[in-house]
């Protein structure tokens, strides 16, 4: 049940920014194992005075921040696992490996809400979040 959110600083093509979409969504099933079908996946593009970077980006309009917010309980080897795959499989978008930046937020499960109003505590989620 992650929810990913990637933010940029440039416009793509909707056919671009599927395939990021997609590349956020891969690392998260390959890292975390979650199944291909629980997709969660939101692109924000900014105008590039309202997402500031550091002077030293070489490309700054290529600055990208995948936000995660998930369920507690992946192991460290699993964070370093969806880290290494958001940069592998957004690299061949024409993205910098050292423009990526992501941020895992750890939230409790009974901390989300989900199917009508149900803590995530309180279902079977169908998956393991302890990979």
């Amino acid at each position: 049940m992650p929810a990913a959110l990637i933010e940029v600083r440039r416009e793509y093509t909707a056919t671009e920014e599927v395939a990021i979409m997609d590349a956020v969504h891969a690392a998260l099933v390959a890292a975390f194992r979650i199944p291909p079908e629980d997709r969660d996946v939101r692109l924000v593009a900014h105008a590039p005075h309202r997402f500031a970077c550091s002077p030293d980006v070489a490309q700054p309009e290529y600055r990208t921040l995948v936000t995660i917010d998930c369920f507690a309980g992946r192991s460290v080897e699993a964070k370093r696992a969806l880290y290494a795959a958001i940069v592998e499989r957004l690299e061949p978008l024409g993205i910098p490996r050292d423009h990526v930046t992501t941020i895992v937020h750890d939230v409790p499960r009974e901390s989300w809400g989900l199917m009508g109003g149900t803590a995530a505590s309180d279902v079977d989620l169908g998956f393991d979040v302890n990979v």
